[in-house]
């Protein structure tokens, strides 16, 4: 037998459901017509995409036709992004307006937009990763064709007060995009309360399958398509539809809403004192923070072979975010809540669910613990 695999890397993605496998497998063994097709199988996928389509749309309050489906959240972005800059509106207002801890997939396509022509504010946050709204307020003038800011960081887990930054957009008449991967089926998001004209959510970080999300569009707010091809998508997304994805995604957001959120906050919390009795610094707000998160430093340490030491353990976490670790890259995020280097280095992300118990988190401590001796730089 393997060792024992603890899984605390669910803000990178989590495991797909055995039901969501089990719904989606119908949609690739019998029901595997195409939806674009006029005869009956093409009409019963037609009808599934749909049934998904209206379970989506009404988890943010949004109409049916507001939702397009997408490979992820970060094909959702880059669609929210260029679609917008690409638009009549875009090739008017020049200035896009961020916050400093977007998620890296906003930072390369500003990146890409500044060679366009356009011009990148970046509003700053606290040392709890709270954004200032007042001076994000005072950047809002009539060349600002967007406002993108993260609902809730992917490395330090911090809520933003997304329905007062949606109030200051609509009071400015701005477009007002959101960043909804970590926080989608997980707390409630109204977009008609909180004055949410773009949102990007993906499936995979609640139990669903990679490869599908969605951009939800508000009505009158008109993009460019990235991708061409059958019309499908009300024409902004071509290409035959992932039907056994969207399935599987409609199914996770039942699943993921069924999960004792008081359990897995309790169970945080109990690791954020057990980690802070053995020097770790939890990084960024306690208290407005997703329910799951643990972002911890342990200065001098290297962050990357902690992880590498506990993944042999059979514990399995992160040093930042997945889409970053790889690229040896130091965490933007951490710097902008204004860590040293050497506390930046030494940290760790940790993703709970609902499999971890005070006996696990007590095994991942020592095991920390043991391994801070032989990781230091």
């Amino acid at each position: 037998m393997g060792k024992k695999i603890i899984y605390l890397d669910n803000a990178a993605t989590m495991p797909v459901y055995k039901e969501v496998v089990r719904e989606m497998e119908k949609f690739y063994s019998m029901e595997y017509g195409n939806p674009s097709s006029i005869h009956e199988m093409g009409e019963k996928a037609q009808e599934a995409v749909n049934e998904a389509r209206k379970k989506l749309a009404l988890e943010i309050n949004a109409k049916i036709h507001e939702v397009i489906f997408t490979s992820g959240s970060t094909e959702s972005n880059n669609l929210a992004f260029f679609g917008l800059a690409q638009s009549i509106l875009g090739k008017k207002k020049k200035k896009i307006i961020i916050s400093v801890i977007e998620h890296s997939s906003i930072f390369e396509i500003c990146d890409a937009l500044k060679k366009e022509g356009f011009q990148i504010i970046e509003i700053p946050v606290n040392k709890e990763g709270i954004l200032n709204i007042s001076r994000l307020e005072k950047e809002i003038d009539d060349s600002v064709l967007l406002v993108s800011v993260i609902h809730v960081n992917n490395e330090i887990g911090v809520i933003q007060d997304i329905e007062k930054i949606g109030e200051v957009c609509k009071s400015k008449d701005v477009i007002f995009h959101t960043d909804c991967a970590q926080s989608f089926g997980k707390i409630k998001i109204d977009v008609e309360k909180m004055g949410i004209d773009l949102l990007s959510a993906g499936a995979h970080k609640i139990g669903g399958p990679k490869g599908i999300g969605f951009l939800y569009i508000r009505s009158g707010i008109e993009l460019e398509p990235l991708i061409y091809g059958g019309g499908q998508e009300r024409g902004l997304r071509g290409g035959t539809e992932n039907v056994p994805g969207i399935i599987g995604f409609r199914k996770a957001l039942d699943l993921i809403k069924k999960i004792d959120q008081i359990k897995i906050r309790k169970i945080r919390d109990y690791f954020f004192y057990e980690i802070e009795k053995i020097g770790g610094k939890i990084n960024g707000s306690k208290d407005k923070r997703i329910y799951n998160n643990v972002n911890v430093s342990f200065s001098g340490v290297d962050g990357n072979s902690l992880v590498i030491f506990l993944s042999q353990k059979g514990i399995m976490c992160s040093a930042g975010s997945a889409c970053d670790s790889k690229k040896q890259k130091e965490s933007k995020v951490l710097r902008e809540i204004g860590l040293n280097k050497k506390d930046i280095l030494g940290s760790l992300r940790f993703g709970l669910d609902e499999n971890i118990t005070k006996r696990g988190i007590d095994f991942v401590v020592s095991e920390i613990k043991k391994s801070s001796r032989i990781t230091q730089r």
